[in-house]
């Protein structure tokens, strides 16, 4: 069974759960806060804070557990590896991962864990703001926040 916080950001309430020792997704929605009492999700909350408040927390301080296909973790676990503050194009990371462009947005925009995965560091061609699962307004402040440059 997945337990579940529920903190305030500046992407409005997100929804944090944890399955099995490790987090297993993060998505908007609407309600209350919600504590919990596991560690793990006082540490994500904890994360997450230190990150909307500008610092940079590491990237693999959390035990993560995405559901996804061998393909789509495979693009995930690229994903985490984009620095803070950097962003990679969805060609670029097509050719490093010898698949089609589209094959790898599908996988992106299947992420169950944005922010954690970094799935808003994927941009267009010359840095095109496109696609997000949140919308691009979330996707946005993400950017802004880590300071990195697109074109819309």
């Amino acid at each position: 069974m997945k337990d579940y916080i529920r903190i305030p950001s500046p992407l409005g309430m997100l929804r944090v759960e944890a399955e099995g020792g490790c987090l297993a997704a993060i998505r908007p929605e609407e309600g209350v806060p919600r504590r919990a009492e596991e560690p793990l999700l006082r540490a994500a909350e904890e994360w997450l804070r230190a990150y909307f408040a500008g610092e940079r927390p590491e990237p693999d301080a959390l035990p993560l557990a995405p559901a996804g296909s061998d393909f789509s973790r495979r693009v995930w676990e690229r994903l985490r590896a984009i620095p803070y503050g950097e962003s990679i194009s969805y060609g670029e990371l097509a050719l490093e991962l010898d698949s089609a462009a589209r094959a790898v947005g599908g996988a992106v925009g299947r992420n169950p864990l944005l922010i954690l995965i970094p799935c808003h560091r994927v941009l267009g061609a010359g840095r095109k703001l496109t696609g997000f699962a949140w919308g691009l307004e979330r996707k946005k402040t993400l950017l802004e926040l880590e300071g990195i440059s697109y074109r819309e």
